[in-house]
């Protein structure tokens, strides 16, 4: 056992990474057995029997010489699907990342020690900042620990591109440049920035070797607050950055071209361990009801957000805070971790710094001060305009439902992940009386570099389900059923997910692998169904389990008919944040939120009946 211990606490952030399995690549047959299974849902008899002949086509032909491709492709690399997942999904979205691509979700503090309160912002964000940057020390250090299931090791790379770590504009293509290191492979940036008021700032974390102190920081903060409310707003650089990618791109390169020393500066944003954005709104916000905060951190002030960021930490007048964060790098679970972290600590420490009150002699922030002209000053007017247009048409509906959570699902032996999808499924069919289309994200953090794969919750069985719960004659047994037969197949498919055996991203590859041979687009990707069961990323519900900790998080729709639908779980309640466009006249998240809310009653309801 002691042996055992000092083996764990030896062990190193990153020290599995070179063991880890190769992503592997699911055999054509499952994969397309799986997809036909996907589509049923949304087909009538003749539409699925003219795409069964597709498919079957499409296997017994091209389908499986790209299969062969993408079995050549992979034997040279560990991750097959790496970096064209990343420029298909990220690198090559040309619309506005800022809005449509990032993730924002608030900090729980609110909900124990830092209720929200004025004249609390400076004193709070210097804490917060001291708990990041410890945690950012760790990384560093590699002790954080690595993530496990059960005994196997899960990829850590993703928390590489955490901090210091920001995307490029590209003219068609943005990149990815990370400056972290850790300790033992050589120097990393030490620096963070403050966007306030239209103006950037960046000082030093290290001050002689060790981390500057929250009163230290305290004081960084106070001099740049005062400087910016005593005098005018600066030019809102920052705005540049929620605009459409190749707008961007070009606004970049006409900055530099103005002023060699613009790009400088550019660089000390780029390579700050993150972006610290004071803002000047204070949202509403309750342990019941955080709404208005998902809004605010989703639709605020752009010029106090570097889109291209990984990581935003947002800090509110009333000291409330939260995060916005690309997408491109690494997916929320490391911020999920990082949050998590920072909470323990406001919680350990009871929001309260009680070390020495010590100011150091430390160099002042110094501000980042562009040059710019007439034309992009009228490209950050432009650019803030069509954000905040776009903002103003997202709906976000953030509630919590405190009647029952993962304690009384487990109690009924009802995984809480596929209560919570069934739940959904049953409220979007009753809303919208039709099946919806449905995106879970599966993590595939057991293989080398893995990221995601598609859970398609709208099975057949789940659809069977809705229609029982619809269907007045149905019995409570016939119900009953119909929903554990919906459970099995959800957890299996999530199962299956997990361990590289989705069929989405099989799919994609054989696709990419078509267009890089300069082969036409095979039949099966323009079939309706293809489209309407999802494929393409047209899925009209966009979801997924947030975790089991007190971290919330949203990203807008992917479609415009459609939600974005996030989760947490906790032993006695369910927290939901679910997103639409209120420009789209058929979708409405406070609908569908009470509508779930609903559904986790009669579900409960059903399990309850079926005992008596």
């Amino acid at each position: 056992m002691e042996n055992q211990l000092t083996k764990s606490v030896e062990e190193r952030t990153f020290q599995y990474q070179d063991s880890l399995p190769s992503l592997p690549v699911p055999s054509l047959g499952e994969s397309l057995k799986k997809y036909l299974e996907a589509v049923k849902p949304f087909a009538n008899e003749e539409e699925y029997k003219k795409t069964e002949k597709i498919v079957q086509k499409f296997q017994d032909g091209v389908g499986e010489k790209l299969h062969q491709k993408l079995l050549e492709r992979a034997k040279g690399k560990r991750n097959w699907l790496e970096e064209w997942w990343l420029n298909v999904a990220y690198l090559d979205v040309r619309i506005p990342s800022q809005l449509y691509v990032n993730f924002v979700g608030p900090s729980p503090h609110f909900e124990h020690y830092w209720p929200a309160r004025e004249g609390t912002q400076l004193e709070r964000g210097s804490m917060i900042l001291w708990h990041n940057l410890n945690y950012w020390q760790l990384l560093r250090r590699e002790k954080l620990p690595v993530h496990k299931s059960g005994n196997a090791p899960l990829d850590m790379n993703q928390f590489r591109m955490l901090f210091a770590t920001c995307k490029i504009p590209g003219i068609a293509r943005d990149s990815i440049i990370s400056y972290f290191r850790t300790e033992s492979e050589g120097h990393c940036p030490t620096h963070i920035a403050v966007l306030c008021r239209g103006r950037a700032f960046v000082f030093d974390v290290l001050h002689e070797g060790s981390l500057i102190t929250p009163p230290e920081l305290l004081r960084q903060l106070t001099y740049i607050h005062k400087k910016c409310y005593g005098e005018p707003a600066g030019p809102s650089v920052a705005a540049l950055t929620s605009e459409e990618r190749t707008r961007w791109a070009k606004a970049r390169e006409y900055l530099i071209g103005l002023d060699p020393e613009n790009l400088t500066l550019l660089e000390k944003i780029q390579s700050s361990l993150f972006v610290y954005s004071m803002e000047d709104t204070s949202p509403h916000v309750t342990p019941e009801d955080f709404s208005q905060v998902f809004k605010m951190l989703i639709s605020g002030d752009p010029a106090v957000r570097w889109g291209d960021k990984s990581y935003n930490l947002i800090s509110f007048a009333n000291g409330v805070f939260g995060c916005c964060c690309d997408h491109a790098p690494y997916d929320a679970m490391v911020m999920v971790n990082v949050a998590h972290y920072v909470d323990e600590r406001v919680l350990e420490t009871e929001g309260r710094w009680k070390g020495s009150e010590r100011v150091r002699d430390i160099p002042l922030p110094e501000e980042l001060v562009f040059t710019v002209d007439e034309k992009i000053l009228n490209d950050i007017s432009q650019a803030r305009a069509q954000h905040l247009k776009g903002a103003s048409d997202v709906q976000i509906t953030a509630r919590t439902f405190t009647s029952f959570g993962k304690k009384l699902t487990k109690k009924e032996a009802l995984h809480p992940d596929t209560f919570i999808q069934l739940a959904l499924q049953l409220a979007y069919y009753r809303l919208h009386g039709r099946p919806g289309c449905c995106y879970e994200t599966a993590m595939t953090r057991y293989f080398y570099h893995g990221r995601t794969e598609t859970v398609r919750s709208c099975t057949v069985e789940a659809i069977r389900w809705c229609q029982s719960m619809q269907d007045p004659s149905a019995s409570l047994l016939e119900r009953q059923q119909k929903m554990l037969q919906a459970f099995a197949k959800h957890n299996k498919m999530m199962k299956d997910c997990s361990n590289g055996k989705g069929f989405d991203r099989h799919l994609l590859g054989l696709l990419l692998i078509a267009k890089e041979e300069g082969l036409p687009v095979p039949e099966l990707f323009e079939d309706p169904l293809f489209s309407r069961s999802g494929g393409g990323g047209n899925f009209v519900l966009s979801t997924s389990l947030v975790g089991y900790l007190r971290i919330q998080g949203v990203v807008v729709p992917m479609v415009h008919n459609g939600y974005g639908f996030f989760y947490h779980i906790r032993d006695d309640r369910f927290v939901v944040a679910c997103s639409a466009w209120r420009s789209c006249l058929e979708t409405d998240s406070e609908k569908l939120v009470q509508m779930t809310f609903h559904a986790f009653h009669d579900m409960m309801q059903l399990m309850n009946t079926a005992h008596l």
